[in-house]
């Protein structure tokens, strides 16, 4: 009983499957021309021409599914066919309903109750989704109706149960795979049964009908043969099918995104459809940069003024023409920027895109080499094509040793490379026979210009080679003022920069930003209100050495050798006049080293005493050396070899350098013979035999000053400069250990950051935002005084 949504009460009546099996008995068909159900299709045919059903788009089917769910949930549970009929209305079958339900088969309100009608799954799928689900559907509901109508029975059942009988009004055999057999009387049940080929199946039976004395045709059983469609036996193929269609969409996607825009960026390309982006690999990726979306300018680079300078003019060429056009002068074709890794080279060129008022293009040296031949030509061409449209503009290239190698090399291989074939268009765009005289300025970025080839670093292609090396003292001091500014400090910047540059010898800009950035990580771990001395110390040591590792534990025998191991260390640079004095240690040992760019083999050979004494002063105290000591020996057989083979500071190989190999490059062979090789390894043990004897007996007249050192480290466990001014006494030699010192006589205390007269609009530029950041704080001090009295007077009136 089910109740409509107008109350009145209707029956649904369930009439048993009589012979004309309310499908008509699938009617010689899948589901059959007579079928309610009418899914006419699916004769030999997947889905029919006249498919009832028509999926008018998943949400208004789901409704009919709805309703069958509901019908369904309250009819008896029988392994039978069932009709299902409506008393007055239904003169169709229930699914051919494909607008919204009139009534509520649930016995209760339409809208709510868990009789209710399902929501829709269906909403925001897209049309493949639907149709997978909808496939699905089909495939399920066949498996169902096969499972739930078919019955496999075997010839024996058949002879004795139906044939022997007379019980069977035809046979049909499907595929000439197996045979269903329909039955005179009414049944609730296909029976059927498989065969291995048509020729014995007919066979048994022609013997079986004799058997049974069934010799006219009108008493023999007509068989008929046909050909159906089915979609469970189409699973195996419909997965293969899948399979294909998943690898030739990831293909596509492949393709789609191979050579693709990126945002801020060219691409595109035409070809076929849906294929465009593979037929545009061949398109530069070079981006061009707004100057809106670039926040650092020239005030943020420190530490390299002259380089700073000679990039401000490519700059001002471009934005001021006629000043140099007057008097003649062409503007550079490039600038190359040189220098070890963390100096500032693409720090300067992200400068250069926020000052410069022209078009800024970047493109990185190793996109031009993609895994397709040609395809490194095709975008240098694209590129400059790019930047000639938008001239006057600049062209950056960074890490252009990717595609600058030099030709011909080692490396190659014989044959011409993807990579040379690169660089030659290359070469050709910057300085060839169609180049015109459009103001296209390429700057590029190196760490390894050794390794370019000389054609590109030619004049009139790279006219400028701009060499940034690692900041002197007054460099790094004009860095840490930069990446100090965010830094919440009491301290006095400029006298803790200075100090912080003394105490960071060989630092690049980078290491410097990481330095500051460190020591705020630090004061923030131990929860401080503002960032000490005393951990920008800790941050120079945690760059310089690492994490400090209080869970290592050292024994008692292992701390005693270590502690006078550092105290050789400690002694033999005080008394040694060339070598850096202990600034603090234990273990790991910080020394108060200096800039210092010529040495003398003198100032080498102490380095050396001073590195050895760690070992010698194991020996002197223990009778035994320990593996320590391998790192101080590799050391000083590097200071060895470069006495000997790169400064001609051996009197028996002479005054020769020979060109070695750089780490991580491979040798194949030396560049000396074999008796040269031999001489300079003696030479090179004789040399370090003599530091060793020399250490030997420095520290052998030390023994009282290294014990007290020893015995200080193993109480205190770190030294610092001041307690081995006490152990040991003043240092005997001049020194300089503060950032006064080390800059006297040079000039001035600070940077010299003077711009060229013409260069005055940066001059200029400066003094306004200089003017309008003082203002800024002005203001900003001004509210501050005024919210402090505004809080001083309602703290006044509270008390009132």
């Amino acid at each position: 009983m089910c109740e409509a949504e107008g109350g009145s009460i209707e029956r649904i009546r369930i009439t048993l499957l009589d012979n004309s099996w309310v499908f008509t008995l699938l009617d010689n068909s899948w589901l059959g021309q007579n079928v309610a159900w009418t899914i006419r299709g699916l004769d030999n045919s997947w889905l029919g021409q006249n498919v009832a059903w028509t999926i008018r788009g998943l949400d208004n089917l789901w409704n009919c599914f709805g309703r069958l769910h509901v019908i369904c949930h309250q009819l008896t549970r029988r392994n039978f066919r069932l009709l299902l009929h409506r008393r007055k209305e239904f003169s169709k079958p229930i699914f051919f309903s494909v607008g919204q339900p009139k009534s509520s088969f649930t016995g209760g309100n339409a809208s709510g109750g868990s009789g209710g009608m399902p929501p829709n799954p269906f909403q925001g799928m897209s049309n493949w989704q639907k149709m997978a689900v909808a496939a699905a559907v089909i495939v399920g509901l066949q498996y169902f109706i096969n499972r739930l109508a078919y019955t496999e029975i075997s010839w024996k059942q058949f002879y004795t149960d139906f044939l022997e009988k007379n019980n069977v009004e035809r046979l049909e055999v499907i595929d000439n795979k197996w045979v269903r057999v329909i039955t005179s009387e009414p049944s609730q049940t296909v029976f059927y049964f498989n065969i291995g080929s048509v020729d014995t199946f007919e066979r048994s039976l022609a013997q079986a009908q004799q058997h049974l004395g069934m010799e006219t045709s009108q008493q023999q059983v007509p068989v008929l043969y046909k050909s159906e469609t089915d979609i469970v036996g189409m699973i195996p193929h419909m997965v293969n099918f899948l399979i294909t269609g998943i690898f030739l969409f990831y293909m596509f996607r492949m393709f789609r995104g191979f050579g693709g825009k990126k945002p801020g960026q060219r691409g595109g390309g035409g070809g076929f459809p849906g294929m465009g982006n593979l037929f545009g690999v061949g398109q530069s990726t070079a981006r061009v940069i707004n100057r809106e979306d670039v926040k650092t300018t020239f005030a943020d680079v420190a530490g390299c003024e002259e380089a700073k300078i000679e990039i401000m003019e490519f700059v001002n060429f471009l934005k001021n023409p006629a000043q140099y056009k007057a008097l003649g002068a062409k503007i550079p074709k490039g600038a190359l920027l040189t220098g070890p890794p963390g100096t500032g080279k693409t720090l300067l060129a992200k400068a250069t895109a926020g000052e410069a008022n022209v078009p800024f293009i970047t493109v990185s040296g190793s996109e031009f080499l993609e895994m397709f031949v040609g395809v490194g030509p095709s975008r240098v061409r694209d590129m400059f094509e790019m930047a000639r449209k938008k001239a006057p503009c600049i062209l950056f290239i960074d890490e252009i040793d990717a595609v600058g190698r030099k030709r011909g090399g080692k490396g190659a291989m014989g044959g011409h490379s993807e990579q040379e074939n690169t660089l030659n268009q290359l070469l050709v765009e910057m300085d060839g026979f169609s180049t015109d005289e459009s103001n296209v300025v390429v700057i590029a970025a190196t760490n390894r210009v050794d390794i370019l080839d000389p054609a590109l670093m030619r004049p009139g292609r790279f006219d400028r080679q701009i060499f940034i090396p690692v900041p002197d003292i007054k460099g790094r001091a004009s860095i840490f003022r930069v990446h100090l500014t965010p830094i919440k400090t009491t301290l006095d910047k400029i006298e803790l920069s200075r100090k912080l540059a003394a105490h960071t010898p060989g630092f690049s800009g980078a290491d410097i930003a990481n330095v500051c950035n460190e020591s705020a990580l630090i004061a923030a771990r131990d929860a401080h209100d503002e960032v000490t001395s005393k951990d920008f110390e800790k941050a120079i040591e945690r760059v310089i050495a690492g994490m400090e590792k209080k869970s290592q534990v050292l024994q008692p025998d292992e701390k005693k050798t270590v502690a006078y191991h550092e105290a050789g260390h400690a002694v033999a640079g005080w008394f040694l006049e060339f070598a850096d004095p202990l600034l603090k240690g234990l273990g790991y040992a910080q020394y108060m080293p200096k800039d210092q760019y010529l040495y003398s083999k003198e100032q080498l050979l102490d380095r050396m005493c001073m590195t050895l004494g760690g070992r010698v002063s194991e020996e002197i105290f223990f009778g035994r050396i320990t593996t320590g000591a391998q790192d101080d020996l590799r050391k000083i057989t590097q200071i060895a070899y470069s006495q000997v083979v790169k400064f001609g500071m051996s009197e028996k190989v002479g005054p020769v350098s020979f060109d070695t190999p750089e780490p991580g490059e491979m040798a194949f062979d030396k560049p000396y013979s074999e008796s040269t090789a031999q001489l300079i390894d003696q030479e090179v043990r004789d040399m370090v035999n003599a530091a060793l004897r020399r250490t030997r007996e420095l520290l052998m007249s030390k023994v009282e000053q290294i014990e007290r050192v020893a015995l200080r480290l193993l109480e205190k466990e770190i030294l610092a400069r001041e307690d081995m001014i006490e152990l040991l006494g003043p240092r005997p030699f001049a020194e300089k250990h503060t950032y006064e010192e080390f800059v006297a006589g040079t000039g001035s205390l600070d940077e010299d950051t003077t711009l060229p007269k013409g260069l005055d609009s940066w001059n200029r530029e400066r003094e306004k935002e200089e003017k309008k950041d003082g203002e800024k704080e002005e203001k900003r001090d001004g509210e501050k005084e005024e919210k402090r009295d505004g809080g001083e007077k309602e703290e006044k009136k509270e008390a009132a």
